[in-house]
């Protein structure tokens, strides 16, 4: 059977169930009026969507230490690393959303502080070049890239390899599960120990049906997506497995996995979809869901509070993972 039908097949989609939050109407009604990115230039469309989201986030919080990391190598893309205020063993390297083609730290840096206060866990941001300017492999390259770096480093930069995970939303959130998926046998220097894929972009042919429902009214609208795509994508097949890891053949062997998905997202049906695979592989899975939850909505702190509440069931999940795993390091000693 083609994997295409097996994966309509696995996904039930309907949003005739769960209503919109009152507080996600309010936030689409707000923004309304922007301007349509698919339109812009890319560097005009990085700036309106920076300005339309800055006023989203939330506050900055008081951290640890910052650094930016000096290039670490031939081809490492700029990183910047946030420690919480109490030291931890825990990394995850994140990549961040915008399509491959926008996003910045000057919209993510408050999430990212969020997340390393939260998580109890070092937060480090990749600079991974944009589309269209730098289509794939070049996003995916400097991902490897930065992974290869952080591992040859850790023990430099005060970081345990074995406790380094990997997290990304929307199109980080692909790149996140293509670099789980090659780094499946630690080919990148040791094995992850989790991915968090957060609203991940997994199946760029938009073939299942969330990607006709939700169409347009929702933020991420069709023509956005499409625009999005074809940046990236810049004429590749989009079923090869390294821009749709939705198509891999095989999604054994990876680490404890994280997905969020929200119930008025596009991308809601293959992220259903890769968790019903990873779970008939056997990997160790825990799901989030905000039915009544739109695309991006992780980093709307300031005026969404599903974000915070979604912040704090992801750190109660990774705390149940690190208990297990010092579990097993005591009875593997």
């Amino acid at each position: 059977m083609l994997l295409e039908a097996r994966i309509s097949n696995s996904v039930v989609s309907s949003t005739a169930g769960p209503e919109l939050d009152v507080e996600a109407v309010q936030l689409l009604h707000r923004l309304s009026g922007s301007v349509n990115l698919a339109t812009l230039t890319p560097n005009a469309a990085r700036q309106g969507y920076a300005e339309s989201r800055r006023p989203l986030t939330w506050p900055l919080e008081a951290v640890g230490p910052i650094e930016n990391l000096a290039r670490l190598g031939p081809g490492v893309p700029a990183l910047r690393l946030f420690r919480p205020k109490a030291p931890t063993p825990l990394t995850f390297i994140y990549l961040h959303g915008g399509g491959w083609t926008l996003g910045g730290l000057d919209v993510y840096e408050p999430l990212l502080r969020r997340l390393a206060n939260r998580l109890q866990a070092n937060i480090i941001w990749v600079e991974y070049a944009l589309a269209p300017e730098h289509p794939f492999p070049a996003p995916l390259q400097d991902t490897l890239a930065a992974c290869r770096a952080i591992f040859r480093n850790a023990e430099k930069l005060g970081l345990d390899p074995s406790r380094i995970g990997i997290m990304g939303d929307s199109a980080g959130g692909n790149l996140a599960a293509v670099a789980a998926l090659m780094n499946r046998y630690g080919q990148l220097g040791q094995r992850f120990a989790s991915q968090v894929l957060l609203y991940p972009c997994l199946d760029l042919t938009a073939s299942l049906p969330s990607h006709r429902e939700l169409a347009s009214g929702y933020l991420l609208t069709a023509e956005i997506y499409a625009w999005y795509r074809s940046s990236y994508l810049h004429g590749v097949n989009p079923t090869d497995w390294q821009l749709s890891p939705l198509f891999v053949s095989d999604v054994s062997g990876l680490p404890p996995s994280i997905i969020l998905r929200a119930g008025f997202d596009p991308l809601r049906d293959e992220a259903l979809a890769y968790g019903v695979r990873l779970r008939s592989a056997g990997v160790p899975l825990h799901e989030i869901v905000f039915p009544g939850m739109i695309h991006g909505f992780l980093n709307m702190g300031g005026v969404l509070p599903q974000a915070g509440a979604a912040v704090d069931e992801l750190a109660q999940i990774l705390q149940t993972l690190r208990g297990s795993d010092v579990a097993a390091r005591r009875r593997s000693a």
